[in-house]
């Protein structure tokens, strides 16, 4: 089954052309022009990976970057017109895993999608944990973990960037997008059950790591 590419491109021409070269490399692509429209879809069935233009009707790509990145590791490849060394940075700091400059190549396009589902691809096979962004669902070592909403975002976050330490208010962020009840003081309460339910499915694994004086990562 081909992988699914989603372009999220508010320019019809460029979209256009783009999806017939992914559909020539072996992709499926969807093509939304909108970005609220393109984060519901996400939600709905996640694709494999996202070209995400900058400047978008509805919600801007930085936003919509920034949304997913908040619970999803979707490999996401930004693209603007906008050349500044600023924008640049701030599409990466967002969480973009490359970025391009209109006018780009559809071929270099093309190449570095290969290149990040590549890498992407035996890394998800190897890790311990997996995770379901569309049924918000996530096992350990193949055993399906009984998690609440801001257990299920807490732990996507930590999960998505192994080896990364996040501050309790980076945590937080991550939880309050998908939560309501999630407080500052609770982050530990929620660490505890996670660690917890992690430590019945998969016993004497250290999945989350305490960090003196910054925050928790994630070992997995």
């Amino acid at each position: 089954m081909s992988q699914s590419i989603m372009i999220v491109e508010d320019e019809p021409e460029l979209a256009a052309l783009v999806a017939d070269y992914a559909r020539a490399s072996g992709y499926a692509p969807q093509v939304f022009g909108d970005g609220r429209e393109a984060l519901a879809a996400i939600r709905v069935h996640p694709p494999a990976l996202v070209v995400l233009d900058l400047m978008l009707p509805g919600l801007d790509g930085l936003s919509l970057c920034r949304t997913l990145r908040a619970s999803s590791d979707l490999p996401v490849i930004m693209v603007t017109a906008r050349v500044e060394e600023i924008d640049r940075l701030l599409g990466l700091e967002a969480g973009a895993d490359d970025y391009l400059c209109k006018p780009f190549s559809p071929r270099e396009l093309m190449a570095r999608i290969k290149a990040i589902l590549r890498r992407a691809g035996p890394a998800e096979a190897q890790r311990v944990l997996a995770i379901d962004e569309g049924a918000r669902r996530i096992a350990i070592q193949g055993r399906q973990l009984d998690l609440t909403p801001t257990e299920f975002a807490i732990l996507a976050a930590l999960a998505r960037r192994p080896g990364q330490v996040f501050s309790r208010a980076q945590l937080l962020d991550a939880a309050r997008a998908h939560s309501l009840d999630a407080t500052d003081r609770a982050i530990d309460s929620h660490i505890k059950n996670l660690r917890r339910k992690i430590d019945a499915a998969a016993p004497g694994l250290e999945a989350i790591r305490s960090i003196y004086g910054l925050g928790y990562r994630c070992d997995l």
